[in-house]
């Protein structure tokens, strides 16, 4: 069945996505898995479990996603809350559209504070 697809892959002059033929290099997030591992900077198992960060997460999380003009990585930033603070991390298109996912965390959040560590696409 591989042989089957690889065949027609190739009958049709199409390169698979890993193999870079067309120029293009793979996603390397070495650097970025490496630091999260260092344990300096929270990521999702940090979040905390308690009903009111659960609530926080979740009223932020809604609030980006309802936003149509936001880009799916956007959509997709993590929040995690950890004693009522709120970290925002991943990246976003622009400076423009991390100011707006920040304004919204912050509005949610209210008096709780928001760490902003969007990342802004580089193209």
């Amino acid at each position: 069945m591989r042989t089957a697809i690889v065949s027609i892959v190739l009958a049709l002059g199409l390169t698979p996505a890993c193999s870079g033929g067309d120029g293009r290099v793979d996603a390397d997030n070495t650097k970025k898995n490496v630091r999260d591992r260092d344990g300096a900077l929270p990521t999702p198992t940090d979040q905390g479990n308690s009903k009111g960060d659960l609530e926080l997460t979740q009223k932020i999380r809604q609030a980006v996603v309802a936003d149509g003009t936001l880009s799916s990585n956007a959509h997709n930033i993590k929040i995690i809350t950890t004693n009522g603070a709120v970290t925002l991390r991943g990246p976003v298109k622009d400076a423009d559209e991390q100011a707006r996912v920040v304004a919204k965390a912050r509005e949610v959040a209210g008096q709780a504070p928001v760490d902003d560590q969007l990342e802004v696409e580089t193209k």
